[in-house]
């Protein structure tokens, strides 16, 4: 049937692989089912029996008590073997599940920037969420059925072979029948699980954007849009959730429809042989009784192929990430704390699926404890030239050195430990005040917390919040203002006392006042560590030891304020434009 091809033995195999740690429960399980199975024929075995010991004349030797026994202990039986199937089954699929999930988080923590590009947060969290819990559900439904039911209708049938051979023979006439009904509706359950997994990642990401941008869409009058984005998505997942039902539903009557067939023929081969005295009533009744057994666990075999392919299509996007390169690190851990010297040569970048060079051939040497500003217009290269300082992207051609190593030959973890940054994009977590000032310290150092709350100018903010360092602040810090969140990066910054600093409009978010504060604390922090600086407002930079101006990936002018100043070139332009006011 086309339940078992290549890619479900692929994704099978995988997943055994992953439960090598638990296999003795597997093994147990499906000796469980085992147990499961061989209670089917018990009971028409018994029924069979009294039939035709207990309406004759051999009705006095049978002992009553043993019928109430017999079946009671059947199901009893059964009942231990459904029970403990059912806990080893989801006892596996649980650590599995965890399993999966850890592996999908591990790799999004690894996979290099660029991956970010191209896939969106919607699709990843749908990923960790509900696909992996799709490949699960359909491991431990799966085992459970394929196997307990096979080993079912196995017994059966032999039961039903050693029985009447004659009439089990032509009751099997109709089984391939079933399974081309399966295999004509497998292809087309694929491609629909698929597209339903597709439309489900743009729903999450449509709930994922509503929720991050709600005040932007408040103030931009967005409900409406919003609300018809969702409704689109929405109704688009259950079109496609229709079709996939029509397709597994109609397979159930198609199939009994075949089974129907296969018993009238039976019961009419059957009522022929009872007239020529070659079966009795109790056989008959306890064939038959085999036999409508038989339909239960071939329907529920049949009924498999839904959630198989739903798990099949969800397993193909959980592997594919699974399976995503992590960052390139085959350097080596630095002996120590570095200098800081940098220096990019002839290095030249541009951006994956991007003809467009975002750096062309730059030439800088930066000594240990300089500052060095970027300036230039939106687009210049700036942001791109300071991400390719802790590896977030390579260099298409040249060379950046720190301290006259390659970065290419340092590993991530040691290099990205030799810097800090502030970015205008915040990025807090749902956490602490402390636990956010020392990410990535699992033993923060409260001496240096607070010299960082103080050097970041929020000994006052801690003062006024309910618990102080302790306080929780919300998703993204969204219980602070706007200028405390920038403080607070501030101080994770300061707290991880780096060599090299880089600053990407660290003071954006701030007023006048907190900017001057704040612009005192972190000239303080730049003593003694190489700085990259990109700012927009002139007037934060003018202390800078040099000032590079970018037009178009390309470094234009370089020197101090005031030379820049003389110069009368691009950099004086962009000072006479924001001070002519």
């Amino acid at each position: 049937m086309s339940l078992i091809n290549k890619e479900t033995i692929d994704v099978f195999r995988r997943l055994w692989l992953a439960i090598t740690p638990y296999r003795s429960r597997v093994w147990w399980a499906l000796l469980t089912m085992l147990g499961t199975a061989s209670t089917e024929v018990m009971f028409p075995k018994v029924l069979g029996y009294i039939l035709d010991h207990g309406f004759n004349g051999d009705a006095k030797k049978l002992a009553l008590w043993m019928v109430p026994t017999a079946i009671i202990a059947i199901f009893l039986f059964r009942g231990i073997c459904t029970f403990t199937t059912s806990y080893l089954m989801t006892w596996v699929s649980t650590k599995l599940l965890n399993q999966l999930r850890a592996k999908v988080f591990d790799r999004i923590l690894n996979v290099p920037i660029s991956f970010y590009q191209s896939e969106s947060s919607g699709r990843i969290i749908n990923t960790i969420m509900f696909e992996a819990q799709q490949i699960v559900e359909m491991l431990k439904v799966s085992m459970t059925t394929l196997f307990r039911d096979s080993l079912t209708v196995m017994v059966l049938l032999a039961a039903l072979l050693w029985r009447n051979w004659q009439l089990t023979i032509i009751a099997l006439v109709m089984m391939p029948v079933m399974a081309l009904l399966v295999r004509g509706v497998s292809k087309r359950l694929r491609k629909l699980n698929q597209s339903q997994l597709d439309v489900s990642n743009e729903l999450t990401q449509v709930i994922e954007e509503a929720t991050r941008a709600s005040q932007v869409i408040r103030i931009f009058g967005g409900q409406k849009y919003e609300q018809e984005r969702f409704e689109a998505k929405n109704e688009k997942l259950r079109g496609y959730a229709m079709r996939t039902t029509i397709a597994v539903a109609s397979t159930t009557p198609l199939t009994q429809l075949a089974a129907a067939i296969a018993v009238a023929v039976v019961i009419m081969f059957a009522v022929s042989q009872a007239a020529q005295d070659s079966t009795t009533a109790g056989r008959f009744i306890e064939f038959v009784s085999l036999m409508m057994l038989l339909l239960t666990p071939l329907k529920r075999l049949a009924d498999l192929n839904g959630p198989m392919q739903r798990g099949m299509a969800a397993a193909e996007s959980v592997f594919a990430l699974i399976d995503t390169l992590p960052e390139t690190d085959s350097g080596k851990a630095l002996p120590a704390r570095a200098q800081g010297k940098l220096e990019f040569v002839h290095a030249s970048f541009s951006y994956p699926g991007q003809e467009q060079e975002a750096l062309k051939d730059i030439n800088l040497s930066i000594a240990p404890g300089e500052t060095i500003a970027l300036v230039g217009m939106s687009g210049g290269g700036k942001t791109s030239l300071v991400n390719l300082v802790p590896r977030f992207y390579t260099p298409d051609s040249g060379d950046i050195l720190l301290d006259g190593l390659s970065l290419q030959d340092i590993s991530l973890s040691s290099l990205r430990e030799q810097i800090a940054m502030v970015s205008q994009n915040v990025v807090l977590f749902d956490d602490t005040l402390v636990s956010n000032i020392a990410y990535g310290d699992s033993n923060p150092d409260p001496a240096r917390v607070a010299a960082a709350v103080q050097a970041a100018h929020l000994t006052d903010v801690v003062r006024d919040l309910p618990d102080g360092l302790n306080t929780m602040i919300g998703d993204n810090g969204m219980r602070l203002s706007g200028g405390q969140r920038q403080r607070l990066a501030i101080a994770r910054a300061i707290y991880k006392n780096a060599p090299i600093l880089i600053l990407d409009e660290a003071t954006s978010a701030l007023d006048s006042e907190s900017e001057r504060a704040v612009q005192a604390a972190l000239d303080e922090l730049m003593l003694g560590r190489t700085t990259l600086v990109i700012a927009h407002r002139l007037s934060t930079i003018e202390r800078a030891s040099r000032i590079a101006v970018l037009v178009d990936g390309q470094i234009v002018e370089m020197g101090t304020h005031a030379e820049l100043l003389d110069n009368g070139g691009t950099y004086a332009n962009l000072h006479r434009l924001q001070f002519a006011a």
